[in-house]
């Protein structure tokens, strides 16, 4: 289905207005991008980890926020018509007691199943080391030595392009021994888990925070064969602190990793190897340091582009 986006451009004050209005016409979604949101949260007392922002994005931050609304393409002229005129009104009736800034529309079509498209049109087959990253919708014939893990969904952040999975894929690789427990903090769609138990893996335990990358990371491992050898817990860290890995695995971002330092050690066997990821390089030294806080020490570094993955045992 098609769909068009509107978009108006107005002030953090009245943009909460502008989207009740906009809420009155659809169905299918209101969004308001304010980097004033950012900024307020950043200042606030709550803990907030921002480890990709760039830093001048605070110092120039955009006078307007951005209010988008989606309607039906075959009603888009009326319904949006309507929008702009309840806009308008909204602000006459305020009586200038609020300002709205300066209303400027401006719409695009888009269809609703882009995003799936687009990806499936450039998610080919990736190569690492001796992992191979499939989509599900390809046939792939893999060669002598080659082990494939299947995707079906992007849902979930992992999908072996971005260097921070393939560090770790490829890290895995070195470090995973016949039979062994492998544990995935942050699994996002899986991937980790199910190469670990490809290359030989016995149990994989795979957590995260967020509810559809615990339902990506199920649908992947049953996709792949290996449910009855994976874990998936919709949690930060495994409660069970019986359960010890031969090598953990954690690609997530440098600040989370450090927030997580004092708790992930005790799930890592005395012989075990802990693989991070997911750290850009003004978050190296912090993310050592808490490490090395709590016994572990850097065996390994590799850098691939802009971002750091690290191999630690116990001292």
């Amino acid at each position: 289905m098609k769909y068009v986006e509107l978009t108006v451009s107005t002030t953090t004050e009245a943009s909460e207005i502008v989207a009740d209005v906009m809420w009155n016409y659809t169905d299918f979604g209101v969004t308001i991008c304010d980097v004033q949101d950012i900024i307020a949260l950043q200042n606030s007392k709550e803990t907030t980890y921002w480890d990709y922002m760039d830093d001048e994005l605070t110092s120039a931050a955009p006078a307007y926020a951005l209010v988008k609304c989606y309607v039906e393409e075959e009603r888009a002229e009326e319904m949006i018509r309507a929008i702009l005129r309840d806009i308008f009104t909204a602000k006459e009736n305020c009586g200038g007691a609020l300002e709205f800034g300066p209303l400027e529309d401006t719409k695009r079509t888009v269809d609703g199943d882009d995003w799936i498209d687009v990806w499936k049109k450039h998610f080919r087959p990736i190569h690492l080391g001796r992992i191979v990253v499939v989509p599900e919708w390809i046939e792939y014939q893999p060669q002598e030595g080659e082990l494939t893990v299947l995707l079906d969904s992007n849902m979930a952040f992992g999908t072996g392009e971005h260097e921070t999975t393939s560090s770790c894929v490829e890290l895995m690789q070195e470090y995973i021994k016949e039979g062994c427990t492998c544990i995935d903090v942050g699994c996002g769609s899986g991937i980790l888990g199910i190469a670990a138990v490809k290359l030989g893996a016995a149990k994989a335990y795979l957590t995260d925070i967020d509810e559809i990358a615990v339902t990506s990371a199920k649908h992947n491992a049953a996709l792949n064969g290996v449910a009855d050898k994976t874990v998936v817990a919709h949690s930060n860290l495994l409660d069970d602190a019986s359960v010890l890995g031969d090598v953990m695995m954690a690609n997530i971002t440098g600040e989370i990793l450090v927030m997580l330092a004092p708790s992930i050690p005790k799930n890592l066997k005395k012989d075990g190897v802990l693989i991070l990821s997911g750290i850009i390089e003004s978050r190296l030294d912090m993310v050592v340091k808490a490490y090395e806080a709590v016994g572990l020490t850097v065996v390994k570094q590799v850098r691939k582009g802009e971002w750091f993955a690290l191999v630690l045992k116990h001292r």
